[in-house]
């Protein structure tokens, strides 16, 4: 019997070394080679001609992610990273540099176990020195999942647009959910608050301010993106609702020559997936005009800007469809990034995909040095996903990858 029984010690003393070993094989070889499974740009800025940028990676053993500003020289050198290390799964969704060459980012994080256990999101809000030390910093929550997607600067401190819903164990109405515009002072102290949409999927993805206005861009339910107009002061003056959201709603805004242009996603119910789509509307939020991009699969536009040119550039996504492949599995997409180029009456002057055999996701765009500079990230063999600056001519041509 205790001969039966040695031998059962000596078996389970085995098996243990061997599960051993197969953990530090793979603490060494795997989680080694995958130090930085993910590394995104999320939004990008640039100030006598430095650069910094906004995003998120996670490079430690536990693939927390981790939001991060970067500041580059104008060689794109890095001359700092700062990464966010409080709560879980920071991300930083947008970024400015003030008149006082302070730098503002925001975003979202899981703040504390009990939100990383449920999977809920607190706003975040973060003023850095031009060194990347943190001056001021502020959490957002209001009914239990809340997120920071855009930020502009005005003369007395800075107007943020995101999300506030309930959390996901949360039943019940609430007037206070939906997309949400907040004004902190420079101090990041709340001024105030005010929202727009529903309490479960209402957001406001994008902002900017022209003259005593801001103007809003999201989604106001699952099915219907929204731009709205506000005073400067808060005040709900109107909004335009388009009911052929593809489920993300608006996504950028830009404002030139009394006309407000915005870009998304469009269902495109004939095909059965969607289009990226610009609309123009009058400064009083009158549609003017609505011109489609249709690509191959799931198309969308994420950013505009207005070049010195005065035409419209926008950058976005297509996701190229295998329908050899099962279109639950991961692998039935490809996604390239794309560049488009309108005229002020949305006339299309140009456009150019961007990708191979990975996955390439352009995210940000801005006119710099005479050029356009896109942001973004691509998959790699290894799992991986990298950030990525490409650089394009006005003409579309590459000038360089980094």
């Amino acid at each position: 019997m205790e001969k039966k029984v040695f031998k059962i010690l000596k078996l389970v003393a085995v098996i243990c070394a061997i599960v051993l070993l197969v953990e530090v094989i793979y603490i060494m070889f795997f989680l080694e080679k995958k130090s930085i499974y993910f590394d995104g740009i999320n939004s990008v800025v640039s100030y006598d001609k430095y650069l910094v940028s906004v995003g998120s990676n996670n490079n430690n053993v536990n693939y927390y992610e981790k939001a991060k500003v970067t500041r580059y020289n104008p060689k794109k050198e890095k001359v700092f990273e700062k990464i966010y290390n409080k709560g879980f799964n920071g991300v930083y969704f947008d970024v400015l540099v003030d008149k006082n060459e302070n730098i503002i980012a925001v975003g979202s994080f899981e703040k504390d176990e009990d939100e990383f256990n449920n999977r809920n999101r607190t706003a975040l809000i973060v003023k850095y020195d031009k060194d990347g030390n943190i001056i001021y910093e502020n959490d957002f929550q209001l009914l239990g999942n809340s997120k920071f997607t855009s930020v502009v600067e005005v003369e007395d401190g800075y107007i943020v647009a995101g999300q506030t819903i309930y959390d996901n164990m949360t039943v019940g109405l609430s007037e206070d959910g939906g997309g949400i515009i907040v004004k902190y002072n420079k101090n990041l102290d709340i001024v105030w608050v005010k929202n727009y949409g529903d309490n479960k999927s209402g957001v406001f993805n994008d902002v900017l301010v022209h003259k005593d206005y801001i103007y809003a861009v999201g989604l106001s339910n699952p099915t219907i993106g929204v731009v709205a107009k506000y005073s400067i002061d808060g005040e709900f003056i109107n909004s335009y609702e388009y009911k052929d959201s593809d489920g993300l709603g608006f996504s950028g805004i830009s404002y030139y020559n009394s006309h407000v242009f915005v870009c998304g996603g469009k269902i495109n119910r004939e095909n059965n997936d969607s289009n990226g789509v610009i609309i123009s509307f009058s400064k009083d939020l009158e549609l003017d005009k609505e011109v489609e991009f249709n690509g191959d699969g799931y198309d969308r536009f994420n950013q505009l800007i207005i070049d010195d040119d005065n035409n419209i550039v926008v950058v976005g996504t297509i996701a190229l469809i295998d329908k050899n492949i099962d279109m639950n599995s991961a692998n039935a997409f490809n996604h390239d990034g794309v560049i488009a180029k309108y005229d002020s009456n949305l006339e299309k002057i140009k456009e150019l995909t961007y990708g191979d055999e990975r996955d390439d996701y352009f995210t940000s765009i801005i006119d710099y040095d005479g050029n356009y500079l896109i942001s973004g990230y691509s998959s790699y063999e290894d799992g991986s996903y990298l950030s990525k600056f490409i650089k394009y001519s006005y003409a579309f041509k590459v000038l360089g990858v980094e």
